[in-house]
C-alpha cells in the first residue's frame, strides 16, 4: 500500500514539473512572438488602377473587408453598413480608412471594383490584382475564400465564393486590433470602430 501511494506521489510531481515546464515555454513563446503589423507584404491594383501595397494600411486605422463583386448578400450588406458605421465614427474622414479586396480578381478588375465600390461608399477603396497575387496576400491575411461552382456537375462553369465574412481591423501600424462580424450587432460596431480611431 505504501509503495502505491509513493508511486501515486512521484506521478503527481512528475506531472506538476511537465505542466510547470510547458507553462514556462508557452509563455516564452508568446513573448517572443513578433507584435509587428498582422498580414503579409503585397503589391496589388487599386480600384483607380494605380499599384497599392500594405503600406496603405499604415498611418491610420483601417477596416479590411474581403469579399467579390458577385457577392449577393453579404458583401453589398457589409460594405453598406461599414460605410454607414464610419460616417457616424470619423464625419469628417480624417481617422479611419476601410479596403474591400476581391477574393475574385479573375471576375473582379479594378475597373469593376472602382464601378462596384463606387456605387455603395466615397470612403473605401476597392483592391484587386493578379489572382496569384491575390491569393497570396488573402492567404497571408488568414482569410478563407474557395471558388465554388453553381452547378456541381459543371465545374468549370458558373461560380460563386465562399469567404470570411468578418471585418478585420488594424491600428495605425498594421497591427491586428480584431474584428467585426458579419450581422453584428450596429451599436457594438460602431464602438469597436470608435475605439479604432483612438489607435490612429
Amino acid at each position: 500500500m505504501k509503495t502505491v501511494r509513493i508511486a501515486v506521489w512521484v506521478a503527481v510531481f512528475l506531472m506538476a514539473g511537465i505542466l510547470g515546464w510547458l507553462t514556462l515555454n508557452v509563455t516564452k513563446t508568446n513573448e517572443a512572438a513578433p507584435d509587428g503589423p498582422f498580414g503579409v507584404p503585397f503589391t496589388l491594383v487599386a480600384q483607380d488602377g494605380k499599384p497599392i501595397t500594405e503600406q496603405a494600411f499604415r498611418g491610420k486605422p483601417s477596416a479590411i473587408f474581403f469579399g467579390f463583386t458577385s457577392c449577393p448578400e453579404v458583401c453589398p450588406t457589409t460594405l453598406y453598413e461599414l460605410d454607414g458605421w464610419m460616417s457616424k465614427v470619423d464625419p469628417n474622414g480624417d481617422k479611419l480608412q476601410a479596403y474591400f479586396v476581391s477574393v475574385d480578381p479573375e471576375r473582379d478588375t479594378p475597373e469593376v471594383m472602382n464601378q462596384y465600390v463606387s456605387n455603395v461608399s466615397k470612403r473605401i477603396v476597392g483592391i484587386s490584382g493578379a489572382p496569384d497575387k491575390v491569393a497570396e496576400m488573402v492567404k497571408g491575411y488568414r482569410v478563407y475564400a474557395k471558388k465554388v461552382p453553381v452547378d456541381e456537375n459543371n465545374p468549370n462553369g458558373d461560380y460563386t465564393m465562399d469567404h470570411t465574412a468578418s471585418v478585420f481591423l488594424l491600428d495605425s501600424t498594421g497591427r491586428f486590433a480584431g474584428t467585426i462580424a458579419y450581422g453584428e450587432n450596429s451599436d457594438t460596431a460602431v464602438k469597436k470602430l470608435e475605439n479604432l480611431a483612438k489607435k490612429g
